[in-house]
């Protein structure tokens, strides 16, 4: 009976004992598993050098004795040599079951778990759940090639013994090399696949946008060996390349690597003792023609070409000689940022569709994507940049927004054209390139509104109508724009002296102009003037009901000059929209009662830059006294 079964029947309370010896990096499965090989080989081994020694022992003994016991000598030598065949049989037997193992059934356990980490490594590339499982992926890569490395020690151990001693049919020395070669194969093959890269491709500018690489910008890369050997050469080289691959299309452009490309990889001493390297400063440079053109066109955009940054090294262990080679994850390289957009498009469109590291001619027939997957996707966009993803409303204002409302289908495909080619019906823009507008409005300039859920977002204007019409006078809510790019804009109610129930809502908010405004700050000092009424704030509840200080309070800018007030002025546009006009004012608005003067008047100090005199059109009765224009 072999130990590990001996321990199964030990009480529970010990067997709980030894459950707490094993953790991840050896797991009691893998013990359990190999129990009874490891025990018999020991023992075989052993047994065989006690029986080497023995058999040289009485060999030299019956030397020095005469010739007088030499029939009772040879009989034990034979006995001698029976005993030392059968456990050569049974070292054999146990060496076997390793040796006769196919790639793909030494590998079965380690290939889909490797597999794993790389589609979730893909996954956590364009903002989906943080990777993790590297370490434990490594401690299992360890202890296979510590048994594989060990079973390559017995086998040599064998072949000593074989020289001291053999037999006539012996079977050790005519499959002693049969089994070395596929235990190095076995290695060779663990070793290869254990080269991954660890970070793909990324500038340093935009960490939750990896793999876009603009041209004459550093980029970041680490590979990792996940075999932690003592025999490993610390001095192991790893040379990069780029668009190492042939690919069976012409791309307009090609690049290469302008500084330099080799680097030695070293112990990181927090990861356990792994070898790996970080490339930190490297950069890519488009390459120049002699007739000053870029070379073939390609039918794809700059963005839908593809590209590869590929690792090389030579590993050498225990006289085994391994090539290591692995790649990044298809790149796409821009020379303008403004292709950013573009670039990122493509990189969540590869990795979300396909597993394959190398299909870089991928952008040549793309797939179509469910609008399952797709949402899921744009809302880990909206909560990596923003820190909140999509709720189920707004995920659904999206796909009326890309589909219709009229459309009706239980799995609705999306193609690569509709959602980053073609322009919004009665647009001039796409769908992402609408929604990636927002994202930057989100993260330049609403964060604190959008974290605390206070935007609505994705509101259609019909939708929006049925939400305020039933709402008390000065509700409003915060939409984004459908027809600007990254714009942001509200509604609010309002109920005419006949008690009708009308809308108003102001052109979008852009980038340029809270660049000058904190959101927050627009909420609260916002006015309308029109007829010669005090301009007054409408805004009054955040849908539904929530009062517009207790929602937006602790996000007013406390910091504004003492006496200086900047007001957002309203002018009529149109029925229901009206254009906006910033004003500073300082000093006091102050407009005497009309019953008791003779002249209404309004006494106001306004700094305007010269460029936004033309716009001075109050369109209201109310005569303005004073106005002073300061350059």
């Amino acid at each position: 009976m072999s130990q590990w079964k001996q321990i199964q029947q030990l009480e529970t309370r010990l067997l709980e004992h030894v459950d707490y010896l094993y953790d991840d990096n050896f797991p009691m499965d893998i013990r359990q598993g190999l129990a009874d090989w490891i025990e018999m080989l020991d023992q075989a081994v052993k047994y065989i050098e006690d029986l080497q020694d023995d058999f040289d022992f009485r060999y030299k003994t019956l030397q020095s004795r005469g010739e007088t016991c030499l029939t009772v000598g040879f009989k034990i030598l034979i006995q001698s040599y029976l005993e030392l065949g059968i456990e050569q049989r049974l070292a054999q037997a146990a060496l076997r079951p390793l040796g006769s193992w196919p790639p793909r059934q030494a590998t079965r356990l380690l290939n889909p778990e490797l597999q794993d980490w790389k589609r979730r490594q893909q996954i956590a590339a364009i903002g989906g759940p943080l990777l993790t499982g590297l370490e434990l992926l490594q401690s299992w890569f360890t202890l296979t090639a510590q048994s594989l490395f060990q079973m390559k020690r017995q086998l040599d151990k064998l072949g000593d013994l074989v020289v001291k001693v053999t037999y006539e049919s012996d079977p050790i020395p005519l499959q002693k090399p049969q089994m070395e070669e596929r235990v190095r194969f076995l290695i060779y093959h663990l070793i290869k696949s254990s080269f991954v890269v660890e970070k793909q491709p990324c500038m340093p500018a935009q960490p939750q946008r990896p793999l876009i690489i603009k041209t004459g910008v550093q980029f970041t890369t680490k590979v990792r060996l996940l075999v932690k050997l003592p025999e490993v050469d610390y001095q192991l080289k790893v040379k990069t390349t780029f668009d190492n691959f042939t690919v069976h299309f012409h791309r307009s452009r090609q690049f290469y690597i302008l500084t330099s490309n080799t680097k030695a990889m070293d112990i990181e001493d927090f990861s356990n003792g792994c070898l790996s390297v970080e490339f930190r400063h490297l950069q890519l440079k488009e390459k120049k023609y002699i007739n000053g053109t870029k070379g073939n066109e390609a039918l794809l955009s700059v963005t839908e070409e593809l590209h590869s940054l590929s690792f090389e090294a030579n590993f050498t262990v225990q006289g085994l000689t391994i090539d290591l080679e692995t790649c990044s994850l298809p790149l796409v390289v821009i020379s303008n940022v403004c292709q950013l957009p573009g670039g990122w498009a493509s990189v969540l469109w590869y990795n979300l569709l396909t597993d394959e590291p190398r299909n870089l001619a991928f952008f040549g027939n793309p797939p179509r994507a469910s609008w399952k997957q797709l949402s899921e996707v744009l809302s880990w966009q909206f909560s990596t940049l923003a820190g909140r993803g999509l709720n189920k409303d707004q995920l659904g204002m999206l796909e009326e927004k890309i589909f219709g409302q009229h459309v009706s289908c239980s799995d609705r495909q999306v193609s690569w054209s509709k959602f980053s080619k073609e322009n919004i019906q009665g647009k001039n823009f796409t769908f992402w390139m609408w929604l990636d507008s927002i994202l930057e409005l989100i993260k330049r300039h609403l964060l604190p509104v959008w974290n605390e859920n206070y935007i609505m977002g994705f509101v259609s204007k019909g939708m929006e109508r049925a939400l305020l019409k039933d709402r008390e006078p000065g509700t409003f809510l915060l939409r984004f724009s459908e027809s600007h790019l990254g714009g942001i804009t509200f509604t609010w109610v309002q109920h005419s002296d006949n008690g009708e129930v009308q809308l108003n809502s102001v052109e979008p908010y852009t980038k340029n102009r809270l660049s000058a405004v904190p959101f927050a700050d627009v909420i609260r000092d916002y006015k309308v003037i029109s007829d010669g009424v005090v301009p007054e704030n409408p805004l009054k509840f955040l849908y539904p009901d929530i009062p517009k200080d207790e929602a937006f309070g602790s996000l007013y800018n406390s910091q504004r000059s003492k006496g200086k007030k900047i007001i957002m002025v309203e002018l009529p546009l149109s029925k229901s929209t009206l254009r906006r006009r910033l004003f500073r004012m300082s000093g006091q608005v102050n407009l005497t009662n009309a019953h008791t003067t003779r002249m209404s008047k309004l006494h106001i100090n306004i700094t305007i830059p010269p460029k936004y005199c033309y716009c001075m059109l109050l369109q209201c009765k109310t005569v303005i006294k004073e106005v002073h224009l300061k350059a």
